[in-house]
């Protein structure tokens, strides 16, 4: 016989481990023993194979330094020089730049509400902590509302960091359904004019964004900007999938920077030209 002697409520950032008392016989409780640390090593495996992948699919990731795996770990392999390598290097920011803040709004299912901030706020508090993000509870639109937004602001990495947690958290502890899957609902803002650019001619574009990353990616239709000509670009998916389609929506945004900027020169040099 075993069972756990912690409950899911003693997990915390910087106690993320159960304990399990196992009872019997010297012999089953060897089997037992076995038995569990395959699983273990399984779940690990499985863990280290996936951060790997991410760390082909989402350039410019620092995924060692993000703190998923205990320190005695001997962390993600490098990846393979060659394309993904290239593009990680190319997409990290130029020497002495910070990279640029961003803002997610995360919708979480209001029960798991609790969970999150947990006792008098220090899950919530340590979670910022970790991620170097700013992680805010929004106010229930609603009595009866069923989804709760959670406001993140920071970086890549900690957008990563942060979310990760939340997802985990909310897998863990089973706040979807036994037949559900666990997913993760993203809305992150984008300006008016580059909604088009997410969308593409004939929606290629977002077409070719969902087939990439297996995230759902809707720019809904009529939508009023907002104060700051802004519409909203919603992600549901996966960890994984959600993250890869955040980066990939933020490197469109960036081009379309790029070439305003570019434009903005141009003209500039032209007005100049012909005031000589």
């Amino acid at each position: 016989m075993f069972r756990f002697h912690s409950g899911l409520q003693d997990l915390t950032l910087y106690n993320p481990e159960r304990t399990i008392t196992v009872k019997g016989s010297i012999e089953t409780c060897a089997k037992a023993e076995e038995e569990i640390m395959k699983k273990i090593r399984e779940s690990y495996e499985n863990d280290i194979a996936a951060m790997n992948l991410q760390a082909h699919l989402i350039p410019g990731l620092n995924l060692n330094a993000l703190g998923l795996f205990p320190p005695s770990s001997s962390g993600i392999p490098p990846p393979t020089v060659g394309v993904a390598s290239a593009a990680a290097a190319s997409s990290y920011p130029p020497f002495g730049q910070q990279p640029e803040s961003e803002t997610v709004h995360l919708f979480i299912p209001a029960l798991a509400v609790g969970a999150i901030i947990g006792k008098q706020g220090q899950h919530i508090k340590q979670l910022s902590r970790f991620a170097g993000a700013s992680i805010k509870i929004a106010p229930a639109e609603g009595p009866d509302a069923k989804l709760r937004m959670v406001i993140i602001t920071g970086p890549p990495e900690a957008q990563f960091k942060a979310q990760g947690r939340i997802y985990g958290k909310l897998k863990e502890e089973n706040f979807f359904g036994p037949k559900e899957e666990v997913k993760l609902e993203a809305h992150i803002k984008v300006p008016s004019y580059a909604a088009g650019r997410v969308i593409g001619k004939g929606g290629k574009t977002v077409n070719e964004l969902q087939n990439l990353t297996s995230a759902e990616v809707v720019v809904p239709r009529d939508q009023t900007p907002d104060e700051n000509d802004q519409v909203v670009v919603k992600i549901t998916g996966h960890f994984y999938a959600c993250q890869l389609a955040q980066r990939k929506i933020q490197e469109i945004l960036a081009q379309v920077r790029r070439q305003q900027q570019q434009q903005k020169t141009a003209q500039s040099g032209s007005t100049q030209q012909r005031r000589k």
